[in-house]
């Protein structure tokens, strides 16, 4: 072959060599940007979930505005004022709080929690809480009855509110029986009359107030709230919401 063709030649495979290797290190630099791409998304989308669950998780006992039947007249009328936190009296107290028929031994621990046992207390020796539905239930992750409520929305009360947290887990675990004050997201002193029974163990994130005063136990008698309210699910198959069964308080007494 003449030296001129052999040149030609071997520039040709030169300028094909170069262009294969160009056309390689663009398809590189397109997947990295590509992994880069992915990597941030895949970062963003965790930032959110983890976000989203952690906000749902706080607002969980933020006085919701789920839909539900009113208080009884005589409920609602009374007026009501704060006892002092030495009526719980530093002891135990027992008693049975009644829904749906289904009569539950509860046990509230006064000298934990004094001033929402106290609250919780003065409440019952008025009949506060008889005929009072149990407006929300969840089982989305978060497994509680809410229930005390004269507004059957979320957003009523007995007329005040207190704090500060009592008897909060350090764990952040709340096991099946708890009986456990609800409050506005982040406000300490915004206790009032709703309270929530836990029917499966449940973990509740503290928010910057605190976690929620656990002001005793369900002694007997969960199995068959679970069965009779619980398992019957939340209507509109949601997670959160109205009970399927209209659910109220029949009675609620201690001593």
């Amino acid at each position: 072959m003449a030296p001129k063709q052999q040149n030609e030649r071997e520039a040709r495979q030169a300028r094909e060599r170069l262009r294969a290797y160009q056309a390689r290190q663009t398809v590189h630099e397109t997947k990295t940007k590509r992994r880069v791409r992915d990597n941030w998304i895949a970062g963003i989308a965790v930032i959110i979930v983890v976000a989203l669950a952690v906000t749902t998780q706080l607002l969980y006992f933020a006085k919701p505005s789920t839909p539900g039947a009113s208080a009884s007249p005589s409920a609602s009328a009374q007026a009501h004022t704060l006892p002092p936190k030495t009526l719980a009296g530093n002891r135990d107290w027992t008693g049975t709080l009644t829904i749906n028929d289904i009569p539950l031994g509860v046990e509230l621990d006064g000298a934990k929690a004094p001033q929402a046992v106290s609250s919780t207390i003065a409440l019952t020796q008025s009949k506060f809480y008889d005929g009072l539905t149990c407006h929300r239930l969840t089982n989305g992750g978060f497994f509680v009855l809410q229930c005390g409520d004269p507004k059957g929305t979320g957003q009523g009360g007995p007329g005040y509110e207190y704090g500060p947290i009592e008897n909060a887990p350090a764990d952040n675990v709340y096991p099946a029986g708890t009986l456990a004050m609800a409050r506005q997201s982040g406000n300490a002193s915004s206790q009032g009359s709703q309270f929530f029974i836990v029917y499966k163990d449940t973990t509740i994130p503290a928010d910057p107030a605190g976690g929620y005063t656990v002001i005793g136990k369900v002694t007997s008698g969960l199995d068959k709230l679970i069965s009779g309210v619980t398992d019957k699910g939340i209507e509109g198959g949601s997670t959160d919401g109205a009970p399927t069964v209209k659910t109220t308080i029949d009675s609620f007494t201690l001593q």
